[in-house]
């Protein structure tokens, strides 16, 4: 049984730092969380304000009393199941450091994925020095959009959301990695009211049917914002509102989303169904994340002109 918050806080004042860490992973562990040791330094580290090249030089500093509260806070908030990220208001994805919100949905290390599959297009259209357009649906703190301006130098793109703190998050994180020049954030939920053609549409829509919500982690149901869980009955409902618009959108390129356990076929069926028309069938690729899963669905619109 997970201990009750009160019950497991820790007197942490006067420990070292190297002190610190184990007993509250100790306390972490206890509670059945994964990773304690790994949540217990990532948590040190904020609370002592220091790097982790900080810590390694001096493992034996002692900590504050005002340190040593606001890790025991950390600690607190980690056993109600608040993840780690959530706690810091950050999340590490390719490579750079995007800030969260309660309004963002938290990103992933399995929707990388996507990045790797549309880099991977980029380069076999010839995209990697060109300026080519994204549009990104859903962009929450922007970490789609945003890797992608990042790699590829020469690429424009809109981000859209139905939040409009998600948007100014997803702002932020344009202007804080240099490349806010070439980003614009729209308050959209579908294709309706996007102007122009972009040579590639990505996103990672709300897919989680209504009723597995309630059976989800507790990281995931009570701190992710619904409207980015939320898919409808199975979980399909964004995907069908946005395969109507694609060939206007997408008019010769590729159109990539993240996709849940199981419904890779299902979407790429409606992708078919929706471009198909009375010709060849679309080109479908399919992509799988660390774990083997089949994460991302990528559709080419028309056969491009500029290969």
């Amino acid at each position: 049984m997970e201990p009750k918050a009160g019950e497991a806080s820790v007197v942490l004042a006067g420990l070292t730092a190297r002190e610190a860490m184990a007993a509250l992973a100790r306390v972490l562990d206890a509670a059945g969380l994964d990773g304690a040791l790994r949540d217990a330094r990532l948590l040190l580290l904020e609370a002592l304000s220091i790097s982790a090249v900080d810590l390694l030089r001096d493992p034996e500093r002692r900590l504050a009393t005002d340190e040593a509260a606001r890790l025991a806070a950390f600690g607190e908030r980690r056993l109600q199941r608040e993840p780690v990220s959530r706690i810091l208001g950050a999340r590490g994805f390719y490579g750079r450091t995007f800030h969260i919100t309660p309004a963002t949905l938290d990103p992933r290390p399995c929707t990388e994925t996507l990045i790797e599959a549309a880099l991977d297009l980029a380069d076999a259209e010839g995209w990697r020095d060109q300026p080519i357009r994204i549009v990104d649906i859903g962009t929450g703190s922007g970490a789609l959009l945003v890797t992608l301006l990042a790699e590829l130098p020469l690429a424009t793109g809109v981000g859209t959301d139905i939040s409009e703190e998600a948007l100014r998050g997803a702002r932020g994180n344009a202007e804080r990695l240099g490349v806010a020049a070439r980003a614009e954030f729209l308050n959209r939920r579908t294709l309706d009211g996007i102007e122009g053609s972009f040579h590639l549409l990505i996103s990672n829509p709300p897919y989680i049917p209504t009723a597995d919500i309630a059976s989800l982690q507790p990281e995931v149901r009570d701190f992710d914002p619904r409207a980015a869980l939320d898919g409808g009955a199975d979980g399909l409902d964004l995907y069908r509102q946005l395969a109507v618009g694609l060939g206007r959108i997408v008019a010769a390129g590729w159109a990539l989303f993240e996709v849940g356990a199981g419904q890779a076929e299902d979407v790429a069926g409606l992708l078919r169904a929706a471009l198909g028309g009375s010709g060849a069938p679309p080109e479908i690729r399919l992509w799988t994340d660390l774990g083997q899963h089949t994460r991302c669905v990528a559709v080419r619109t028309r056969p491009s002109s500029g290969r």
